[in-house]
């Protein structure tokens, strides 16, 4: 039975990285037939906010935050709102391949400061671990930083940072309130932000809802991250219910891997020799996090 839980466990994680890999994909698509990558953001805010205010209701989860758990609920919307909002405006600046690459340093920033965070320095192989990490970054972006947007490689640097945070603040946050309900909350209060900032970059107005032509293809792309995001969300914390976290975060690699996979496929996307190169540095940092924190995991 210990052995069926965990092959589910993993399984159900595959599962999710499908699902969390389109993402990029289609708010990219969706901007190239004429949907700002910030609409796409606005829809995917609301329906995961629905969705997980209906599942916390369903449980009967309480949605209060106690005076010591509101320090890092602040912090988790300030990171929440830089992962919705960088990462997926990144893709309008930069190619998807590039904005995965970037993005995907989170783990192991997480890995350079958790012992700081915990109170004693990193060890010198976590270091080793981050520097050959972002060497790799540093090679995909190359040197001739003309033919890239700095406007996108910082929205995808700044997501990386906040997808950092978010492990953090919701570590402190979920001993007080359940996932789902403070990620529902989390999503109502930065719902008016995200709003804020369509309508500044759409000079007033929402694409879909202001009466312009929208292609059908740009309507299933939008659409399309929001379930591709609930989705992958759901299969994630189901993988984790069947399977201890150690086990099951390694195969969570394999989602850059699929973002550029499907960028290829779907946008005719190509990395360039150095893109490659990096990428596949990136990649090998992540497989060492993952094999260090399941070495570093309590049993």
């Amino acid at each position: 039975m210990k052995y069926q839980r965990t092959g589910l466990g993993i399984a159900l994680a595959i599962g999710a990285t499908l699902f969390y890999g389109q993402v990029p994909v289609l708010a990219r698509l969706g901007f190239l037939n004429g949907i700002p990558a910030i609409e796409s953001i606005l829809l995917r805010t609301y329906v995961i906010a629905t969705v997980f205010a209906f599942v916390s209701l369903l449980r009967r989860e309480s949605f209060w935050i106690p005076p010591e758990a509101r320090g890092s609920f602040f912090w988790q919307c300030i990171a929440t709102l830089a992962v919705s909002a960088c990462y997926l405006m990144s893709v309008q600046y930069i190619p998807v391949g590039l904005a995965v690459i970037i993005f995907f340093a989170f783990p192991v920033i997480v890995l350079l400061l958790a012992p700081v965070i915990e109170g004693h320095a990193p060890s010198l192989i976590r270091i080793a671990v981050a520097l050959f990490a972002f060497s790799g970054i540093a090679i995909a972006i190359g040197l001739d930083l003309t033919s890239l947007s700095p406007l996108g490689l910082m929205l995808a640097a700044a997501s990386a940072l906040g997808c950092a945070l978010q492990f953090f603040s919701g570590r402190n946050l979920s001993a007080h309130v359940t996932p789902a309900a403070f990620s529902s909350l989390v999503h109502v209060a930065i719902l008016p932000i995200i709003l804020g900032l369509a309508l500044w970059i759409g000079d007033g107005s929402i694409s879909v809802l202001s009466g312009k032509d929208v292609s059908g293809l740009a309507l299933i792309a939008l659409v399309g991250v929001s379930l591709t995001y609930v989705g992958g969300y759901f299969l994630h914390m189901s993988s984790v219910q069947a399977a201890r976290a150690s086990v099951v975060v390694p195969f969570f690699n394999l989602e850059p891997v699929i973002s550029t996979l499907m960028a290829g496929l779907v946008l005719h996307e190509t990395l360039a020799v150095n893109q490659m190169i990096g990428g596949a540095i990136v990649l090998a940092a992540l497989i060492l996090c993952g094999i260090i924190e399941r070495n570093t995991e309590p049993a």
